[in-house]
């Protein structure tokens, strides 16, 4: 790894993410433009840039949800573009998403919201009750795994959503305004808890336009701008 004047270089054998060359048009707009990019393992990037920007139709595409009209997107030395739609779910076992609006099931328990992506891959009760402790202990809310999402604060809510998307133990999180829906106080828990995550060992990319993220973070910064990848800068703290 090392630093240019064009931003961070990666050797092939330490970049968790790459984008070549990509773009992304809908009905004529430009969601993304000729975005080149590499995210090396175990970073934590944050990508700004406000609402409309192309940071949403970035992160579906590393999870395979878009294709680009052009370039390649590769993830864990994997290509994303190539991908046959039967593969996608084996790719999103290796990557956590956490969005804004939770997208918990209301009456589900949150031990069962967070067990939902183990159940899918068929994994047995005794390794599930056991994964599914560890992440709850992880974001701290095992004592609400009985509860139905509607008994929790906003807070708590995401931090049950943290849970679900590392259950699997991913190599990549990707979080989209995971703070959104929060106030500041709540916002500096849920970053400082990526930030542990991350000190494990996991690829972190945390999309958002709150200045406040930035100025906890310290950490690259990418730069989307009406599809446009800006020159790199550091955040804040």
């Amino acid at each position: 790894m090392r630093s240019t004047s064009q931003g961070t270089i990666f050797d092939g054998k330490d970049t968790m993410i790459q984008l070549i060359h990509v773009s992304k048009q809908y009905d004529q707009r430009s969601a993304l433009s000729d975005v080149s990019l590499e995210i090396g393992k175990g970073e934590f990037v944050l990508l700004m840039g406000p609402s409309g920007a192309g940071k949403s139709t970035l992160l579906r595409m590393l999870i395979g949800a878009e294709r680009p009209d052009g370039g390649q997107i590769f993830v864990h030395q994997k290509s994303v573009t190539t991908l046959r739609p039967s593969d996608i779910p084996y790719l999103r076992r290796k990557v956590g998403t956490v969005f804004q609006d939770f997208r918990l099931l209301p009456k589900k328990s949150v031990f069962d919201n967070v067990s939902l992506p183990l159940l899918v891959q068929g994994v047995s009760s005794a390794d599930i009750r056991r994964k599914v402790t560890e992440a709850l202990r992880a974001v701290g809310v095992e004592h609400k795994r009985d509860q139905l999402p509607a008994g929790l604060s906003t807070g708590e809510q995401q931090r049950v959503c943290i849970a679900r998307a590392i259950v699997n133990g991913p190599v990549v999180l990707l979080a989209d305004e995971p703070t959104g829906n929060l106030d500041p106080v709540l916002t500096s828990e849920i970053i400082e808890l990526f930030k542990l995550i991350n000190a494990r060992g996991t690829t972190v990319v945390v999309a958002t336009h709150d200045p406040l993220v930035m100025a906890q973070v310290n950490r690259r910064v990418l730069t989307l701008s009406q599809g446009r990848l800006l020159p790199e800068q550091r955040g804040l703290a």
